[in-house]
């Protein structure tokens, strides 16, 4: 059995910046909390309570003296509220999501109707929307979303995406809008490292000599599930954790193992699965 790694995986720049940033505070004897998780990767999560920095849902539960924000982003109440209440702020927001906010801001002041295409209750998708009046934006994931709204009455519609997804998935969608509103203006808010992965993953699954891919990645990371959902379309597809997740039988008869990883998933995990596989192999 032999193993292919995609040409391109794993831990894309925001999320490695923002670990890096927050292990380099821990490793000089900070403490503090993360508002939610730093990335969407468990094993990076444990990690870092290990290092005295636990994950807390809202910033009524933070433990001081400083709260990190994570790769995801906040809205700007956040940082205001962290002041109040007398939380320092270690802040890793991905700059390329710290980018978007800023445009989020300038469309709406410049009279645009906001489209968010995305999980409303994702925190990227969250941050975005958080301090905005609820009649200048609307949040759509589904075709039944969009077709429940009369997109013609808005004189500017801009639209941003979630910069985990695959906007082609969301096509049909963004095209009905247009249909209805001549005045609407796509932002390119996928992120680079969202679309290598996800190019990388569809090559990965036409090599016609691999039998099984592996995806690997926190069950609740976007980008990851997406990056399976590429993958599952031509060949026999897992997403896993860990190598604990692999089951014996999907190795059965392969001989060639194709392996992926989500942007936030560190290169230590990938490194193990494939070791695993070479084990097996030998």
């Amino acid at each position: 059995m032999r193993v292919k790694r995609a040409s391109k995986y794993g831990f894309c720049a925001g999320v490695r910046v923002a670990d890096a940033k927050a292990r380099r505070f821990a490793a000089g004897g900070g403490r503090g909390s993360i508002l939610g998780a730093l990335v969407h990767n468990e094993r990076v999560v444990r990690e870092l309570e290990d290092l005295g920095l636990k994950s807390v849902e809202s910033l009524d539960l933070a433990q001081g003296p400083t709260v990190v924000f994570s790769a995801h982003g906040v809205p700007r109440s956040a940082h205001e509220k962290a002041r109040e209440i007398g939380l320092d702020v270690l802040d890793t927001t991905c700059t390329f999501v710290a980018d978007i906010h800023e445009e989020v801001e300038r469309a709406v002041s410049n009279g645009c109707h906001l489209v968010i295409v995305g999980d409303p209750d994702h925190r990227e998708v969250v941050g975005y929307t958080r301090d905005l009046e609820p009649d200048t934006y609307h949040i759509v994931s589904t075709m039944d979303d969009v077709r429940a709204v009369d997109w013609s009455v808005y004189p500017k519609i801009k639209v941003i995406y979630q910069t985990t997804l695959n906007a082609d998935d969301f096509e049909a969608m963004v095209q009905f809008i247009e249909g209805q509103n001549p005045h609407t203006v796509r932002a390119d808010t996928i992120c680079y490292a969202t679309k290598e992965n996800q190019d990388a993953a569809r090559e990965l699954a036409a090599d016609p000599e691999i039998e099984l891919v592996l995806v690997i990645g926190g069950k609740d990371s976007a980008n990851t599930r997406h990056l399976w959902e590429i993958a599952a379309l031509s060949k026999s597809a897992h997403l896993i954790q860990s190598v604990e997740d692999i089951l014996p039988e999907w190795l059965e008869g392969v001989t060639c193992v194709g392996l992926t990883a989500g942007a936030s998933t560190p290169d230590s995990a990938i490194d193990e699965v494939e070791a695993f596989l070479e084990e097996i192999a030998g």
